[in-house]
């Protein structure tokens, strides 16, 4: 598989409280606490009895809900639930497995260059047309044809086979253990209706009818698509699976995260999915009203280091650097109850416990020596934080604060996203740290090894990589092993530029009559639930 520089892991994005920001560690804590005393106390609301389930997004997804161009994170409630893929990811668990979609079986060649799949029979696109063989080349022309970022995952494919209607084999130009996890990767190519991208190909692709429609097989199909205001879903009488009991699902574009906690409490919203402040994780997690969960995912929040910066420049002092940082109290302040501490340095539910150990103890003391032997102008550090996510500048704060306790003076700065990805090619601007979260596209390291820790790679944001990294990456391309991919998470922690501070987890909270959540949620795919599979109990 060739290695690409489009951005895999995909960063997640959050909105900022209404009002100024404001600099201070207590001023923060104290806004947030201020937000949520403003909503009403929780007093829920009966189960719907028109089987229509009430979401909300905290912000427009941003982009068409195209599967082939959308590649963010809130966005995937539409697609997801609108589209399938050959394969997919199963629910309700912890430990990414992959089971089957629309394929109902696969089958690798010994070098992993060649994959033959059996198709689910019975199976209608929303427009009507049954899915066969003849979707699997049509729907992977059509992603590259589109070439946005998740086409990444059919670049490789050198051919595709009929044999029959019901069973299709894919040839590559090299081998790629995984290929199937590109499959049920949540970003991963949609089978679309042949005869639909035909009928609406216009002059893009059919980019301009699917901004408002779509040409899935999902459970359910996409009526509504308002940008910036609502999106609207109806369940598909013909859909091959399980009918859902929700026939209708109303999410409108609700920006402001006080305002959906106050609709949740008051019985109007059935779930908020995400980016709660923690002043509110802890009230619903204390509270007997409503249900909350903390559902696992594949997102992290990692600190990243400026190996070309002032006195980061020595990999010594990275190190030292790192092991000053207070996990426990980052953990405790802000993740508690929706986390876990990492230990090891890919996102969490990537590598089996034990694999991959960063090994980057608590330990000041060196950092602080180095500090005492520096001249006072190389002492002033600038901590960075993606101005959409409010749990980080909270994080920076903190992070300010514990490495003032050993001389270095730290600044706190936001940057918008499409400034932080731009510093993968040119470093000018950057700061000397940045906080940020993130999440591979599937489940294999390679996924985020090779998008994170290789050269020019699409999260590399800092550009700190080494020709060891790069070529063991390489290496565990063909065959997946676990055990080249532990050696590469070690080198990378090592190396100073990189430290996997906390495992995130989707908190949730929900009305009591929402069933199904936990056995909705899928590991790989995060702020979302497959909502076929959720009824009122």
């Amino acid at each position: 598989m060739t290695t690409s520089n489009a951005p895999l892991a995909r960063r997640k994005s959050r909105i900022r409280a209404a009002g100024a920001i404001v600099a201070g560690l207590g001023m923060l804590l104290a806004s947030a606490c201020s937000s949520q005393s403003s909503s009403s106390q929780p007093t829920g609301g009966a189960a719907p009895t028109d089987h229509v389930l009430k979401l909300a997004f905290l912000q427009d997804p941003g982009q068409p809900p195209d599967p082939d161009i959308y590649y963010a994170g809130q966005g995937l409630m539409l697609t997801n639930n609108t589209y399938q893929g050959l394969l997919q990811y199963q629910p309700g668990t912890a430990q990414p497995k992959i089971i089957s979609n629309l394929a109902t079986s696969w089958k690798a060649s010994k070098n992993n260059s060649v994959f033959t799949f059996q198709l689910r029979h019975g199976v209608t696109f929303h427009d009507g047309t049954p899915f066969t063989s003849a979707a699997v080349e049509a729907s992977f022309a059509r992603r590259l044809a589109v070439n946005s970022g998740p086409a990444y995952m059919v670049q490789d494919v050198k051919s595709v086979t009929a044999q029959g209607p019901y069973s299709v084999t894919v040839t590559l130009k090299q081998p790629n253990a995984q290929f199937p996890d590109y499959m049920a990767s949540p970003y991963g190519p949609k089978m679309m209706s042949p005869t639909g991208l035909t009928q609406h190909a216009g002059k893009d692709h059919a980019q301009t009818y699917l901004r408002t429609n779509d040409l899935g097989t999902g459970p359910y199909q996409l009526t509504e698509a308002k940008t910036g205001s609502q999106y609207q879903l109806k369940a598909y009488a013909k859909y091959w699976g399980a009918k859902p009991y929700f026939t209708t699902v109303d999410i409108p574009v609700q920006a402001d995260t006080s305002t959906q906690q106050l609709l949740l409490n008051k019985g109007d919203l059935a779930i908020v999915m995400h980016d709660l402040p923690q002043s509110a994780v802890q009230a619903y997690r204390k509270n007997t009203t409503l249900k909350s969960y903390s559902l696992p995912t594949m997102m992290s929040d990692f600190l990243y280091v400026n190996p070309h910066s002032a006195m980061l420049t020595n990999q010594a002092n990275r190190q030292a650097l790192l092991q000053a940082v207070n996990v426990d109290q980052i953990y405790n302040q802000v993740f508690a109850g929706r986390a876990t501490k990492s230990t090891q340095a890919y996102p969490a539910n990537v590598m089996a416990p034990g694999l991959a150990k960063q090994n980057i103890p608590y330990s000041p003391s060196a950092l602080q020596k180095i500090v005492q032997s520096l001249p006072a102008s190389q002492r002033t550090l600038t901590v960075g934080y993606d101005s959409g996510q409010s749990d980080n500048q909270v994080v920076a704060n903190l992070l300010s604060a514990q490495l003032a306790n050993y001389g270095v003076t730290v600044k706190v700065q936001s940057y918008p996203t499409s400034q932080i990805f731009g510093w993968v090619t040119n470093l000018r601007g950057a700061p000397d740290m940045l906080l940020t979260t993130g999440w591979p596209d599937a489940a294999p390291p390679y996924m985020w090894a090779h998008i994170s820790y290789v050269t020019g790679g699409g999260l590399n944001y800092f550009q700190c990589s080494t020709p060891q990294l790069d070529k063991l990456v390489g290496q565990g391309l063909s065959t997946g092993s676990n055990s080249v991919f532990s050696q590469v998470g070690q080198l990378a922690a090592q190396s100073g530029c990189w430290d996997n501070l906390i495992n995130e987890d989707d908190f949730m909270v929900a009305q009591p009559w929402l069933k199904g959540v936990a056995e909705s949620h899928v590991v790989s795919t995060v702020n979302t639930l497959n909502l076929a599979t959720l009824s009122v109990g």
